[in-house]
């Protein structure tokens, strides 16, 4: 059950830059197959369409690659970057794609979005730390939210475009217990991950309205690197 405070802690886990970069590799090879779908269409049960939030995803590998920023981490706001908005309801951005490349130059944007972020993470000094609204955090829980982003949102995007998306449960399970430490659950790490983030309900458990991470390193994680 989640928020059971009688349960014993999670083990600490650390999520590495190769954990970030296998789940941009494989968000890319299952959304590849899909580049000929039409992708204006709405992306799973979010209000943005596919395109908006693949473009929304790339925006949040770069943010967390930025706020990773060595020689002065920021610890009290995000890197202020102009971000606009090209729709009155779609996601305020610093990057987008030309849509004129197509979905295949959507991708190659994910790629190097995702690719800055798991340079920052290799490279970030053990100690470093940088905010994020939901808890200053370190190097591995950035890589964390890294990956979640990307696993929730290829699977918004693949309801949208019609192709199959199933991520290793391994990778599923250690950002449940990095990021979302209330989340106790009966069920597999995928299922209980798209749970957790408010995509589904589980057997005993509605479909959550309101959700949040933590991305707080624990106490463990301060004496070791990121790098993976």
């Amino acid at each position: 059950m989640p928020d059971d405070d009688a349960r014993d802690p999670a083990p600490v886990v650390t999520v590495t830059a190769d954990d970030v970069r296998t789940a941009v590799r494989l968000a890319v090879a299952a959304l590849s197959t899909g580049t000929g779908a039409d992708w204006s269409v709405k992306a799973g049960s979010l209000e943005w369409d596919c395109w908006e939030t693949v473009e929304h995803l790339n925006d949040d590998l770069f943010g967390y690659a930025a706020q990773l920023t060595p020689d002065n981490p920021p610890l009290t706001d995000s890197i202020p970057f102009g971000f606009t908005r090209r729709q009155p309801d779609g996601p305020a951005n610093v990057v987008f794609a030309d849509r004129d490349a197509g979905p295949e130059g959507l991708l190659r944007v994910m790629e190097a979005c995702g690719s800055l972020l798991t340079a920052m993470v290799r490279t970030a000094p053990a100690e470093l730390r940088a905010w994020h609204p939901y808890g200053v955090s370190d190097s591995a829980g950035f890589a964390a939210m890294g990956v979640v982003e990307t696993l929730v949102h290829v699977h918004d995007v693949a309801q949208g475009i019609g192709v199959p998306w199933e991520p290793p449960e391994d990778l599923c399970r250690r950002v449940l217990v990095r990021l979302f430490p209330d989340v106790r659950v009966d069920a597999a790490p995928w299922p209980a991950l798209l749970w957790a983030t408010g995509r589904t309900d589980l057997p005993g458990h509605p479909r959550r309205t309101e959700w949040r991470w933590y991305g707080e390193p624990a106490p463990e994680e301060a004496r070791a690197p990121a790098a993976g």
